[in-house]
């Protein structure tokens, strides 16, 4: 984001502003909300790896819904070799509303699994 500078401020809010300090300038910024005015680019991660074992199954479903919504190309899901997530995880990439997002999805070995995700319109 640009800097401003205290002659760009007092453009936008009138000639008679003379900062005396830093605060000063600073809560003027502030009040401005000039922070959120540009949107700072958010960096995403191509690949991300994600471990499953000691979670509910509503935590990991949270978990992997929010690594498909982070715009991330692909991921290593670790469900375990056994229990109720490898199955489950299965059932949620053919038929959920994660599928959608999910491009391929491939056993690594016996509790791992490679997933690709779809490209997000917004990314």
């Amino acid at each position: 984001m640009r800097n401003l500078t205290d002659q760009d401020i007092a453009d936008m809010i009138g000639a008679d502003f003379s900062p005396d300090d830093f605060s000063t300038r600073r809560r003027v910024r502030a009040e401005l909300h000039l922070s959120t005015r540009i949107p700072t680019p958010v960096h995403v991660p191509e690949h991300a790896t994600v471990d499953l074992h000691m979670k509910t199954i509503e935590q990991s479903w949270d978990e992997i819904m929010e690594l498909a919504l982070s715009g991330v190309k692909t991921a290593t899901i670790i469900t375990g070799a056994s229990g109720i997530l490898k199955i489950k995880f299965q059932e949620w990439v053919q038929e959920s509303l994660l599928s959608p997002y999910i491009v391929s999805c491939t056993p690594l070995n016996n509790g791992s699994f490679s997933v690709k995700f779809r490209k997000l319109n917004n990314t």
